[in-house]
């Protein structure tokens, strides 16, 4: 009985239980739906509503971020800055820095920039100091006193002084030295009264003296330790130069030493103590290749900065929007020089009839770039030039008549012939794209007067003998003369065979070496023009050369270079006026 009241009982409990459980159920299920359900809908409201301050929230945030960003580029400007690397290759090779025996193209890159001089050409071809703070002349213009600018240090950090600078020319007149610009030095007499003072005396009068102050100054406290036979192959040439310009050397690699193939790096950094400051770049590398198409292989791997000594490009790079392309005009002129001396091309009448076939405008209408014409042996706008002395060209029938008249008739082939010899002769010119234009141009139009002229391009080391040997009939060449009208060297008989001569018509005239030597001992401009006017009648009437043109350096890089100079310039290295503010990096900075 006992037993089956607890089972009773549990039975209750557990009903009860169950019911309490139903209970809360129900509860639970009243109370969400109630409190949950119900009310579901009303957080559609509160959703949107922080939602669209949420949305809102993030436009303002971008709004606020694009508008810091516009006002940051309103108030700073994408500007050149210091720094990077700047590398460029040119075509040749390197064999000495020291500027008393610089030659080719590459070693007169380095020297430049390694060896300031008394004097320099600016940014707009005017002659300033370099080394020099000032100049002038005595009234005789035999004597010019330099003044050099005060605490002018060598990179070694020896101060340079005048001394540095009677050693440089006293060892340019030493013919042990060998120094190829001994002939312009004989009969000059160099001196320091002090310091900070060099004297030249000259044994006759030469305005054009300050142009020729240009080249390089070396270090007497190194290299006066030295023989001087012994310096053409010392190792400051090569290995340890010291300098004072805006570069001082820091390696030389030799990538190859097959000459077909071999590529040499120089290395320099930045001179801290440069008198003019400090260079913007944070280093400076000359890459000297083998030959053209190993150096435009490795620009178009942007494996340099720039190029230089092209005279044109290829025309997957000439089309390139990206490269930038810098062609000041040389104050230089490019001409066929006759060979008077000898050869057909030795009778005035047919050289007469040569300049008059000739249409140098043509020429200059397929280069590529603005020329300016050479009309004579000045240059146009130089002192002393006047128009009334320029070659007449352009005048096929006047040839014709010409050669007729002296004896020269048309024969087999077009070719005009006397007493059985045809008319024809040489034209030696450098194996150059710019050169075998103007060459087969010139070819064209003088065989349309019956002349057969045989263009030779040659390799550079061939054209440099044939240049050195006068072993031409006619010769394609360019010369640099610089804005001083002074261009003695090139037309007075005796520069025809002398050392370092460069007369390369061999040109022998009476009154032009009276009126060239007139001119350059003249101190007054108007005076000195009269004087040249014999000297430009003569040429215009002997025609010992054909004048074309005043060619260009092309100078070819990748990036802008900021303060690089594009006015004209009388050498190729004069892009260097400058070179302590070139810049090719870029940033925003804030005006």
């Amino acid at each position: 009985m006992q037993f089956r009241a607890l089972k009773l009982r549990f039975r209750r409990r557990l009903r009860r239980g169950q019911h309490q459980v139903e209970d809360l159920s129900l509860q639970a299920e009243a109370q969400l739906e109630q409190h949950l359900f119900k009310r579901i809908g009303r957080l559609v409201p509160v959703w949107r509503f922080i939602s669209g301050w949420t949305l809102l929230f993030v436009l303002l945030t971008g709004v606020l971020i694009i508008q810091i960003e516009n006002l940051g580029n309103y108030f700073q400007t994408l500007k050149p800055v210091p720094g990077g690397t700047f590398t460029e290759g040119i075509v040749g090779t390197f064999t000495n820095a020291n500027p008393l025996y610089a030659t080719t193209d590459v070693d007169l890159t380095v020297s430049k920039l390694l060896f300031p001089g008394l004097l320099k050409f600016d940014a707009n071809n005017q002659l300033v100091g370099d080394l020099a703070q000032s100049w002038s002349s005595d009234s005789t213009g035999m004597v010019y006193t330099i003044h050099l600018k005060p605490n002018l240090k060598w990179q070694d950090g020896a101060p340079l002084t005048a001394a540095d600078v009677v050693y440089t020319y006293h060892t340019i007149q030493d013919p042990d030295s060998q120094s190829p610009l001994n002939s312009s030095w004989e009969g000059v007499t160099v001196s320091a009264p002090n310091q900070l003072t060099v004297v030249f005396s000259l044994p006759d009068p030469l305005s054009s003296f300050p142009y020729s102050l240009t080249n390089g100054i070396v270090p007497e406290h190194i290299l006066g330790k030295q023989n001087t036979a012994d310096l053409r192959s010392s190792l400051f040439n090569t290995e340890d130069p010291v300098g004072a310009g805006p570069f001082e050397w820091q390696t030389l690699d030799v990538n190859n030493s097959t000459p077909s193939i071999t590529e040499t790096q120089i290395g320099l950094v930045p001179f801290t103590g440069y008198y003019d400051g400090k260079p913007e770049l944070s280093s400076f590398v000359i890459d000297a290749f083998a030959n053209n198409d190993a150096m435009l292989n490795s620009f178009r791997k942007h494996e340099i900065t720039a190029m230089a000594g092209l005279t044109s490009l290829p025309s997957d790079l000439a089309s390139n929007q990206s490269i930038h392309q810098y062609s000041p005009i040389l104050e230089a002129a490019k001409m066929v020089f006759f060979n008077t001396s000898q050869g057909l091309l030795a009778n005035s009448i047919i050289r007469q009839a040569l300049v008059d076939a000739s249409n140098p405008d043509s020429i200059i209408d397929k280069l590529g770039y603005q020329s300016i014409p050479v009309h004579e042996p000045l240059l146009v706008n130089q002192l002393g030039y006047n128009a009334k002395y320029q070659q007449t060209t352009d005048l096929e029938s006047t040839a014709k008549s010409l050669l007729a008249g002296a004896g020269w008739a048309i024969g087999a082939g077009g070719i005009r012939y006397k007493n059985g010899q045809a008319l024809t002769f040489d034209l030696d010119s450098l194996q150059d794209s710019e050169d075998d234009l103007v060459s087969s141009t010139l070819q064209k139009q003088w065989q349309n007067v019956g002349v057969k002229v045989n263009v030779i391009s040659e390799a550079p080391s061939d054209f440099s003998d044939t240049i050195a040997t006068r072993s031409y009939d006619a010769l394609l060449y360019g010369i640099s003369i610089g804005p001083d009208p002074d261009v003695f060297v090139y037309w007075d008989s005796t520069q025809s065979h002398s050392i370092g001569g460069e007369n390369y018509s061999l040109y022998d005239s009476a009154v032009a070496d009276i009126s060239l030597e007139a001119g350059r001992t003249r101190l007054d401009p108007a005076l000195r023009a009269v004087k040249y006017q014999s000297f430009l009648e003569a040429w215009q009437q002997d025609n010992p050369a054909l004048g074309l043109y005043q060619p260009r350096y092309l100078y070819v890089s990748w990036p802008t270079i900021f303060g690089l100079n594009e006015n004209q310039m009388n050498t190729n290295t004069d892009i260097f006026s400058n070179v302590q503010y070139w810049e090719i990096n870029e940033a925003k900075v804030t005006d």
